[in-house]
């Protein structure tokens, strides 16, 4: 089931703690394109990633390939960075591979804060060290383009990090 939000309610919801696997995959993607612009630009995309990624469901996405990598990248509404595309197909896999193990990716996020969220007291952190160490078994776990900055502002999207 696609989570039919626009792009004005993420913004009204970012920072509030979400439990849903798919709302999860699509503030990822958000992030994962996010690199190098603003967080509402890359959101803004959020018709387009949905149109482009099997409507950002988790396992039509994992199963996505080369031709339609190759499809999703000559849509002029895309941000068309191959490593991002790519990125985001490989995060689908990762968390196939943590639900098929029996639990979901919102329990496996929120294992990382004990299921209560981190608090801190700079709003204006784009990164920080508990980031960058979720970020490091992210990436031991499959998932790609999660560096520290990317992880972060997932994780306060996700309202697992909050301010």
């Amino acid at each position: 089931m696609t989570i039919n939000v626009g792009v004005e309610d993420y913004q009204e919801h970012f920072g509030q703690p979400t439990h849903d696997d798919q709302r999860l995959f699509e503030l990822l993607t958000v992030g994962v394109f996010q690199v190098g612009l603003s967080w509402r630009v890359a959101a803004g995309k959020l018709p387009v990633y949905r149109r482009d990624f099997a409507g950002m469901q988790i396992p039509q996405v994992a199963a996505l390939d080369e031709p339609d990598i190759e499809r999703i990248s000559a849509d002029p509404e895309m941000i068309r960075n191959p490593r991002k595309i790519r990125a985001v197909i490989q995060n689908a896999r990762a968390i196939r591979t943590i639900q098929e193990s029996g639990t979901t990716f919102a329990d496996y996020m929120w294992g990382f804060v004990n299921l209560m969220p981190v608090i801190t007291d700079d709003s204006t952190l784009t990164h920080s060290r508990f980031a960058s160490l979720v970020a490091k078994q992210m990436k031991q776990q499959g998932f790609t383009f999660v560096g520290p900055t990317v992880t972060h502002m997932f994780m306060k999207a996700a309202g697992i990090i909050q301010s």
